[in-house]
């Protein structure tokens, strides 16, 4: 029986040709030499001797393909793992290849990455070292260099109407922007910044980097507030390709009587505001019931303001004279005062919250006295 045989054209000397093409080398070109020429000129790995990555010193972040990527890393040494591994060409031909690295910090900027690579190769266990120099080039991210430079896209100014906002307003509309701004940063948009918060007599103005963050802001802070948002544009500069860039003022009016606002409709009983949202709505404070604005009135009816539930006082309920009035003591004067009471009024309580006005005096509600707290 005859042995076909075939011969390497390289040596001459004999090879088997039941091997068959090697991975990667379809045509079989490489599959023909034998292994003493076949291992003469392989090279299990390709590294470059020198890389350099691009990193903030600021916040950290380093530069990858045309954007600078969070990496949370407290050195840069998984950086420099990563960097190499990216840079790498292993031969299609190795089987079972593994590599380990024994990082050598050369100065503050540089990192020698000593690597030594493990495969199999036509059943031959080869190994392979390198040495790659990587090189951190230091230079600040287009976000860091924004906050540097003030940077903003949006103006969201908080304002009342008919009063100034109270502190309690401001500093819940500022609570709601970094809580949102802070959510976006965690979940990776780098362009989640405030650059300036700044309270005034008049109410609270935010800086926010960009348009589509100070319109959220603005509408989360009328959610909560009521009122209405509107907006303005100011043309401020062009980008590289000549688009004209705008900023965007978001301007959040805030309702003239606010939830906890005890006032005075025009020919009315007094009522404490429970919500300023579409119109205004609430119990009147003589009988309990339900008082909401007429729809013309919207959350601006004609009114008198008589305070607020911060300005409520703790009493002692002297007596129930019956369905219609209840007997406490005035808190300034001590002096006990035949009032009205209302529908919500716990007649088995010993202590009353009421507020004093130039309407009389009257019994609060005590979940809206504890929502104050």
């Amino acid at each position: 029986m005859s042995t076909s045989r075939e011969f390497c054209p390289r040596c001459g000397d004999p090879v088997d040709p039941r091997d068959g093409p090697r991975v990667g080398d379809p045509a079989g070109r490489r599959a023909q030499l034998c292994d003493a020429c076949y291992f003469e000129d392989f090279e299990l790995v390709s590294a470059p001797e020198e890389l350099t990555v691009r990193v903030c010193p600021r916040c950290g972040a380093v530069h990858r393909g045309n954007r600078w990527v969070d990496v949370g890393a407290e050195d840069y040494t998984d950086v420099a793992i990563e960097a190499v591994t990216e840079e790498l060409s292993v031969h299609l031909d190795a089987d079972e290849f593994s590599w380990l690295v024994d990082p050598e910090q050369v100065d503050q900027n540089t990192v020698l990455m000593h690597c030594h690579f493990t495969g199999v190769v036509r059943e031959t266990p080869l190994e392979a070292d390198r040495d790659v120099r990587v090189r951190f080039s230091r230079e600040t991210c287009t976000r860091c260099s924004r906050i540097a430079g003030d940077y903003f896209a949006a103006v969201v100014q908080v304002r009342a109407e008919g009063r100034d906002p109270s502190d309690a307003e401001c500093d819940a509309a500022v609570d709601i922007a970094e809580e949102y701004v802070a959510a976006r940063d965690d979940k990776g948009d780098r362009n989640a910044f405030i650059s300036e918060i700044d309270h005034g007599p008049e109410g609270v103005t935010i800086k926010i980097s960009t348009t589509q963050m100070g319109r959220a802001v603005a509408q989360r802070i009328q959610r909560r507030f009521g009122g209405e948002v509107t907006d303005s544009r100011t043309l401020v500069t062009e980008d590289s390709d000549g688009n004209e860039v705008y900023r965007v003022t978001y301007a959040v009016r805030l309702p003239p009587y606010p939830a906890g606002t005890v006032l005075e409709p025009e020919d009315d009983d007094p009522v404490l505001v429970r919500s300023a949202h579409g119109n205004l709505k609430g119990d009147y404070l003589t009988t309990g019931e339900r008082y909401e604005a007429d729809s013309d009135d919207g959350v601006s009816p004609p009114a008198r303001r008589l305070g607020t539930v911060d300005d409520a006082r703790e009493t002692t309920l002297v007596a129930v004279e019956d369905e219609h009035a209840v007997q406490v003591l005035d808190p300034e004067t001590y002096e006990t005062k035949t009032i009205a009471r209302p529908s919500y009024l716990d007649t088995s309580a010993e202590t009353v919250h009421v507020i004093k006005s130039r309407a009389g005096l009257h019994v609060l509600p005590e979940d809206a006295v504890e929502n104050a707290e």
